[in-house]
This record gives structure tokens, sequence and C-alpha cells, in this order.
């Protein structure tokens, strides 16, 4: 490994170069007018992966955007194989006014490397890259035989991975599959997530009247669809933050003692979480601690909300439509279909005859928790400490990768989420950065990882 870590130290200005050139692909997977941008990032990345000494990549074709397949064999069918995760699409840049620099133009200050994408998820699918670089420019050869699998609709959904991923079940056989797509639980503190929430996502729309209304000569006599859309919402959380759909927390699976003690240790600090936001209090389900709230217990969310006039000055109308799109968090034991099911028959059940109603499923995963003695985790955890110097830490996260439990069901084997991102990195919002120390340290823990893991 010495020769391995001297050779990542060597190369950390052609690395940073090389991240710089991949964040420039405006990758947005749910943008139609970027998928021919989408699919030369596609192409770039299978150029680069060539380069860097893998025997065979390809680039799928989907009904959507390209998956992006590679596999190095060569340590043997005796040898243990990795299948590493990720994604190179990336959110819409909107709001673009609060960039403070252009996001596809990526700038390095303060330690960071600014650019949408750079922590979610280039900048770790890059790392991983470079780790694997690192021992085949060094040794001609790996630990482990890798396989790589990097699709191009992450933040879209992934509706194309499934299949792929259930129509090619031998040819991604694998002992592990390693995911650099989550963060640490704060700065400084290297991490082991162990547990994702899933999620159910769906669009409701009301219509009230065949077209926009007068609201002089109407109001007050024909039902606004914003008006009741926002009772509706309403109704949907009670006065202690729980949700009221029936059923909802029927199969909700509790933590142990243990996994609640190990919360109680973890450096979280309030006030500091609260002035980061600029929010004076936090929200939630009473009964529950700030972490508990958002590792262990659902949530919902509204997403956004259409309707009515919203330029510039008066017009005072009542409008005919009005639409949410409404997210909700899950976790284990949780399906996202019972889930489903059971919003929209509750949306149903609460809409007045005064509109008419239509309800959209756009998509779901399942949440994740993984057992934290398997062979991966506890190669994981040596690898971040001989990176970072520090033992990591086990926490769950309250965001959603569906591939992940995906992966678990299909191949029978056990995730590790191995993530160097931090909460500070503004990922889906302006001002996306990744911090470089973790950048660069990320790239010596996955070429540790590929190490350990052969050993275990």
């Amino acid at each position: 490994m010495d020769d391995v870590l001297s050779f990542i130290e060597s190369k950390k200005e052609e690395n940073l170069t090389g991240l710089m050139e991949f964040l420039k692909f405006e990758s947005i997977s749910s943008e139609p007018e970027k998928k021919e941008e989408v699919k030369r990032t596609a192409e770039y990345l299978k150029d680069h992966i060539l380069n860097i000494g893998f025997e065979t990549v390809k680039v799928v074709e989907t009904a959507g955007h390209p998956i992006v397949y590679a596999e190095w064999t060569g340590a043997g069918k005796n040898a243990k194989t990795v299948l590493i995760y990720g994604h190179y699409d990336v959110q819409p840049v909107d709001p673009i006014e609060l960039w403070d620099t252009p996001p596809f133009e990526p700038t390095v200050r303060n330690g960071k490397i600014f650019a949408r994408g750079t922590a979610d998820d280039k900048g770790q699918v890059f790392a991983q890259l470079k780790a694997l670089e690192a021992h085949l420019k060094t040794n001609g050869k790996l630990p482990v035989n890798v396989k790589l699998v990097i699709e191009g609709e992450e933040e879209a959904g992934s509706n194309n991975l499934d299949p792929f991923v259930r129509n090619n079940k031998e040819m991604l056989a694998c002992d592990t599959v390693v995911i650099s797509d989550t963060e640490w639980f704060a700065d400084d503190v290297p991490s082991i997530c162990y547990a994702l929430r899933g999620i159910s996502f769906i669009e409701v729309k009301l219509t009230g009247p065949n077209r926009d209304l007068h609201s002089g000569t109407f109001g007050g006599l024909v039902a606004n669809p914003i008006q009741v859309l926002a009772k509706m919402i309403d109704e949907l959380i009670d006065e202690n933050g729980r949700i009221t759909i029936p059923g909802f927390y029927d199969d909700v699976l509790d933590v142990t003692d243990f996994e609640r003690e190990n919360f109680k240790k973890l450096p979280f600090d309030l006030e500091k979480y609260k002035k980061d936001l600029s929010v004076k209090a936090l929200t939630g389900e009473k009964g529950y601690t700030p972490l508990e709230r958002t590792w262990i217990r659902p949530s919902l969310d509204i997403n956004g909300i259409k309707g009515g006039y919203t330029g510039e000055g008066a017009k005072t109308i009542l409008p005919s439509e009005a639409s949410a799109k409404i997210s909700m968090r899950l976790v284990p034991n949780q399906k996202p279909e019972d889930i489903t099911n059971k919003i929209i028959k509750y949306l149903k059940q609460i809409a007045p005859d005064t509109v008419k109603i239509e309800i959209n499923p756009l998509h779901g995963g399942e949440p994740v928790l993984t057992p934290i003695d398997s062979p991966g985790i506890k190669a994981a955890q040596k690898a971040l400490k001989a990176a970072f110097g520090k033992e990591p830490v086990f926490m769950r996260e309250g965001g959603s990768i569906p591939i992940v439990a995906l992966f678990s069901e299909v191949l029978n084997v056990a995730p590790v989420l191995m993530g160097f991102g931090l909460p500070g990195d503004n990922i889906h919002s302006p001002n996306e950065n990744f911090d470089l120390n973790n950048f660069y340290g990320g790239i010596k823990a996955a070429a540790h990882f590929f190490d350990e893991f052969a050993k275990v």
C-alpha cells in the first residue's frame, strides 16, 4: 500500500484537474434538453475508465439515460469481487441567481471545490476511480475483482436501473456493493452509514372550474383549488407532528436501545444546527430527538405547489387548477407501494366534491438497513481509519438511495455505504461543494478498502 499511497499523493493536482473537467458536463438528468449532454458525460466516463486500466468498459443504452458498466477481473476466480455504484447525473441548478459562481464552472476556494455535482455524486465517484487507478498504475493489478455501475438518472428516480440489475444478475455477481454517495455525521468525523430512509413520491392535482374566473364575480361561490389544496395539505400532519394517513405507521420498525444509545454519543449540536439553517426552532414528531426524527421516523413534505397567478402586479383570479408534489420518507419495513396507495386513498377521501382530483405516483424507493458486522463494513472501518486517522462512527441518514435496497435484494449482498460528503456540502442546493481534504482522503480510503476487503 505504501507505493499506492505515494502515487495518490503525487497525483493530487492532476486528480483535482480531472475532477474539474468531469464537473463541467451539464448532466442534468431530469431536464429533457440536457439529454445529449448526459450522453456525452457517459462517453467521457467510458474513455476515462479505459485510460485508468480497465479491461471492459461499455455505455449501456436504456429507455432513459445510459449506464456506464465496467469490469476488471484480473484478480482471478478465487478473489473477492467488489461492485462499485455511483451516478454521474446531477440535480437542476435553480435558483441560478443564488450561486456565487456558475454551477458548471468549477471553482476552488476556502479548501473546497464548488460546482453542481461535486459531492453528489461526481466527486465521490471520481475518488473511487482515482483509487482504482492508483492500484493499477502502481501494481498493474487490483487486490480484488472490481465491477462498476455508474448510472445517469439517479436524480430522476433511477427508473431504468432496476431492470438493468434484475436482467444482469449473473454479470453483476459480487461479494459486496460499495456506494460512495452519503455524507459524514459532521466535519472531521469519518462515518459509515448503515441505514437509509426510503421514499414515496406523488403529485396531486385539483381542478375546480373549467377556466380561471374573476375573483370578485365568483369568489365566495366557486371553490378555489389552491385554498382547497392548502386545507388538504394541512390535514396530512396533526398538531403532534404525526402523519394522519390511516395505517401509515403500521409497519414502522422500532430501533434497538443500543442504537439509541449510539445516537446520544454523536456530536450533535442543536444550536449550531439551527444557526446553520437560520431557523429559530425545529419541528417534527413529538417524543423523538432531532436525530431520531430524521433517521428512524418517517416524514412527509410538500416539495412544491403550483397554481394561480404569481407574476408581477395584480391579477385577481380564482384559478382553475392547483397542484402539489409530495414526498414521504420511509423507514425500514415500510413499503413504497403500500404507502403510495394509502396516501392516494386518503387524499381522495378528504377531497371535497367541489373539485376534481388526479393523483400521479412519481416514484418510490425501499428503505435500507444493513448489518454493521458484515465483512464489507469491517473493511470500511479499517479503510476510513487508515485514511483519516480516526475511528469512524456509525450513523443512519434521512435521505434515500433506492438502488441500495435493489442491490441487496437481487445480488444478495450486504452493501457498504462509505461516503465522503459533509453536511455543509449544499447538495441539491446552490453553491454545492466538496471538501478537498475529503476528496483526497476519500481516494486513499477507497484504495485501502480494496486492500482490506481482500483480507477479510
